[in-house]
């Protein structure tokens, strides 16, 4: 079988600088050699799949269902190995083999769920309840001597607000925008109230259906620190339904409120994740050419 990676995937690590990094040259021959050393069996690569990894749908030598997942160095696949062998299964997808050993670093074999089934596919209350209810499940202690396998949101934002800050000169009309995320993630990191590990890049569309139980999460960018970071993402969760109401702005003010009352999360530090996330991810997609998301990214992170 030919692995030739879905337009989706090349079109987003197009927008990331590769670093001299070829891994999409070699995601065929590597995909094959991964699928030989595990003696699988190959239904079909999953499409339209993700932003940062080819997955595909395969079956064990003994007929069970799984997913192969092969990732970059840059999307920190080993970083995800770690975050989901600390769960255990709970709260999110099973991995398969907990090391990598010999078998290729940005290989991960895992528990096939139901990769056309995600919470998006509820009605929007019912899939905002859902999907808190698998993100409670995976705020655990990290594990001793994370400090060496997972990035702190303090050092993965940092990065991010250096971004912003340089795109903020090129463009006078974001600049309030992101001095308003940025003072507000300056004024979240003087006492954070809890480090948790925590997904990283948390949404509705990360939640699929089970056998086992009836959600779990897949696809994590583990990061440490507290939990309003995580949940920041779920409340932009179907950002253009939002801008497309003339509701959007209360909408998003009860969304805020209602999922800090539900996951115990205080409601103001939620407001100024969510603002400085959306204001990131707004100002990235400018960045690398979508004004599109853009747009309704920075119209959404007005109302905050």
């Amino acid at each position: 079988m030919a692995f030739e990676p879905p337009p989706r995937l090349v079109r987003a690590l197009g927008e990331t600088p590769p670093d001299g990094d070829d891994w999409l040259a070699r995601l065929p021959v590597e995909a094959q050699q991964a699928v030989d050393l595990r003696v699988l069996t190959v239904e079909r690569v999953q499409l339209p799949g993700g932003r940062s990894s080819l997955v595909v749908l395969v079956r064990r030598a003994d007929g069970t269902p799984a997913v192969l997942k092969l990732a970059p160095r840059r999307a920190r696949p080993e970083s995800e190995r770690a975050a989901l062998a600390h769960w255990g299964g709970a709260g999110a997808v099973q991995l398969l083999e907990p090391s990598s050993g010999s078998s290729g670093e940005g290989v991960l074999l895992l528990e096939r769920l139901h990769p056309d089934v995600s919470v998006r596919s509820l009605p929007e209350a019912k899939a905002l309840l859902e999907a808190a209810g698998t993100l409670r499940r995976l705020w655990v202690e990290p594990p001793v001597g994370s400090d060496a396998v997972f990035e702190t949101v303090a050092a993965r934002t940092g990065r991010q607000a250096d971004a912003m800050s340089a795109s903020a000169g090129a463009d006078a009309e974001v600049a309030p925008l992101v001095e308003a995320a940025l003072a507000a993630r300056e004024e979240l990191l003087v006492a954070p109230p809890e480090a948790r590990l925590l997904h990283g890049t948390f949404r509705q569309s990360k939640v699929l259906a089970a056998e086992r139980v009836p959600w779990l999460a897949v696809g994590p960018d583990p990061v440490v620190g507290e939990c309003a970071f995580d949940l920041a993402r779920l409340v932009r969760d179907r950002v253009e339904d939002l801008i497309g109401s003339s509701s959007g702005p209360g909408t998003t003010r009860r969304r805020v409120k209602r999922l800090a009352e539900s996951l115990d999360v205080d409601q103001e530090r939620l407001r100024g994740w969510t603002l400085f996330r959306a204001v990131e991810s707004g100002v990235r997609a400018l960045r690398v050419g979508r004004p599109k998301d853009a747009e309704l990214l920075l119209e959404f992170a007005g109302w905050l």
